[in-house]
């Protein structure tokens, strides 16, 4: 069963872009397959404006978030799996939702879900 976040993803950035806000993404440069722009990333780390208006073939699939945009007036093809996506927010607002994606790497379909009882 593939993970909740990559709908998430979308779904925030559909609702944000709705809002006629700029969504961004906050992202691991550390995680494997992780493709950006050399020089920007900042202690592992990348903000990236993914809108629709600032990217070019836009795609958030199951696995990844691909799309071209311009770097220091250079095109670049940005690959971004979706584990390594630590936040996604509007720009305007900072309302977005913060990603946890530890289980999903750490422990796979071994990790039991942390419940409690409440009376």
């Amino acid at each position: 069963m593939s993970g909740v976040v990559p709908y998430l993803i979308r779904a925030y950035c559909d609702w944000i872009e709705d809002s006629n806000f700029t969504p961004h993404i906050l992202v691991d440069c550390e995680k494997t397959g992780a493709v950006v722009p050399e020089g920007l990333a900042k202690k592992g780390k990348i903000v990236l404006n993914i809108s629709s208006t600032a990217t070019e073939n836009r795609l958030i699939t199951n696995d990844s978030i691909s799309f071209k945009a311009r770097f220091n007036g250079k095109s670049q093809k940005v690959i971004i799996p979706c584990e390594a996506v630590l936040t996604i927010y509007a720009q305007e607002n900072g309302e977005g939702m913060f990603f946890d994606n530890k289980l999903e790497t750490e422990g796979g379909e071994n990790n039991k879900p942390g419940l409690t009882i409440l009376d």
